[in-house]
């Protein structure tokens, strides 16, 4: 894509894993840093109703952390009810998601930011229809990835498979970095306390920053602008 904006594709090792809070966190770290901020979600599931209108949990935290820039149907105008990948949700109300319509909600963010924050539909490889995943519109927008990793057990495995994945998808998606989070409290879970040296020994990409449960920071002071390339 021509004149893209500088930004990060934030994507995650599962659903669920936390991204939202990530891009929350980033958001309010660039607007502290002085720079306008634009947050985009390509199309979002799981939505509930308010007011007859469905409105993206997601979206909406993510608006609201950027400042509310633009409207919320800018962060999100693609959005469907049922928990299922966005294709099927929309084929369960008798719609389509529209490819094209993705694409023209990133382009519309040209010019109105400094910095554009993307939060892909699930993970790396979850589907966006027959022939389209996350990874292509990741690849077409030109942002490079941040990873955002689930600190439980398995959280190495699926960390490197999504790293992998994003090596092996055309000519290779660029990864800034990985931010592990933990989304839900410790309980008795062992691997919270050793998984961020293995992944630090065995990733390519660094581990940017950890955010523990209930935080409202990352644990290590990072220059996100400085990540977000055009």
């Amino acid at each position: 894509m021509q004149d893209k904006p500088r930004g990060l594709f934030i994507t995650g090792t599962d659903t669920d894993v936390g991204k939202t809070y990530v891009g929350c966190l980033i958001a309010r770290a660039l607007r502290k840093a002085g720079h306008r901020v634009g947050v985009y979600k390509p199309a979002a599931s799981g939505c509930r109703m308010v007011d007859g209108e469905l409105v993206s949990d997601d979206a909406l935290m993510l608006w609201e952390a950027a400042g509310r820039p633009g409207t919320l149907a800018d962060v999100c105008s693609q959005r469907f009810a049922a928990p299922l990948a966005p294709h099927l949700a929309a084929l369960a109300e008798g719609r389509a998601l529209s490819a094209s319509q993705m694409r023209e909600g990133f382009a519309a963010w040209r010019g109105a930011c400094d910095v554009l924050l993307v939060e892909g539909a699930g993970g790396l490889m979850s589907p966006l229809g027959e022939d389209e995943y996350n990874a292509t519109l990741a690849e077409e927008f030109g942002l490079p990835l941040l990873v955002v990793a689930r600190n439980k057990l398995g959280t190495i495995n699926h960390t490197l498979q999504t790293l992998i994945a994003a090596a092996a998808w055309g000519d290779g998606l660029p990864v800034t970095g990985i931010v592990l989070i933990q989304p839900t409290p410790p309980g008795d879970d062992p691997s919270i306390e050793t998984n961020r040296r293995e992944l630090e020994a065995r990733a390519v990409p660094p581990l940017l920053a950890e955010v523990r449960h209930g935080a409202e920071t990352f644990d290590t002071e990072v220059d996100w602008f400085a990540l977000c390339h055009g």
